[in-house]
């Protein structure tokens, strides 16, 4: 037991520094490079394939390292490579990242969920442990805009919830979210201006209605 205890203490603190140096050293160029949009759509241009797997990786690593921001690499995705592609590319990089947490937090235990996402929040999300209503907090979790999708991702490894089913739900309900970004930067690529900006706003006002539904559920399941 206590060499076990030891290796996991170990596990830990070397996931959070690899946490760490990959957020100053990719997470932060990152951000800046798709800040950048023509700039990132050229250097995609330019590498082909891996141009594909570069976008996968950085949703991925988004999803793993919670203080990188996901919309910015969203919407940069969209106008890089249109919206359905953007979408697919993005869902799929989200699933690796959301599998590579839940596979380190079911061998870690909630030590992990506790040091890298706080327990405050995790105290917030108290509501996940209703295990009856899993499958719809879940979902409704990944459907709304605005809610703590990448701090719930590290709770759902120690709930009963199995894998698939977990990469399954989150996936079908992070669509309409990330749609509303890949649209919003085909439409910046394509220079249309005032589309882009109606869809910010019919997301920001549902997004603002998400959060209320989300602060309900959590108060009724606490």
């Amino acid at each position: 037991m206590k060499n076990r205890r030891i290796v996991g203490i170990l596990s830990i603190v070397v996931l959070l520094a690899f946490f760490i140096v990959v957020y100053i050293f990719v997470g932060i160029p990152l951000i800046n490079q798709i800040s950048e949009p023509d700039k990132f759509r050229q250097w995609v241009a330019d590498h082909g394939i891996a141009g594909y797997l570069a976008m996968i990786g950085m949703m991925a690593l988004q999803v793993a390292v919670v203080i990188i921001p996901g919309e910015p690499i969203e919407v940069g995705a969209g106008y890089a490579f249109g919206t359905w592609q953007g979408l697919l590319l993005c869902l799929a990089g989200a699933a690796i990242g959301s599998v590579i947490i839940f596979l380190f937090t079911k061998h870690m235990g909630m030590k992990l969920a506790e040091l890298l996402v706080g327990r405050e929040k995790i105290a917030s999300l108290s509501f996940v442990k209703n295990h009856k209503k899993l499958d719809l907090l879940v979902f409704l979790i990944f459907l709304i805009p605005g809610t703590p999708k990448d701090a719930v991702t590290y709770l759902i490894g120690v709930t009963p919830m199995k894998l698939c089913r977990f990469i399954s739900l989150s996936t079908l309900a992070r669509i309409p979210s990330v749609l509303s970004s890949t649209l919003v930067g085909n439409a910046l690529g394509e220079q249309r201006y005032i589309l882009s900006i109606i869809i910010y706003s019919i997301t920001a006002v549902i997004s603002l209605i998400g959060i209320l539904v989300y602060r309900r559920i959590g108060k009724e399941d606490k």
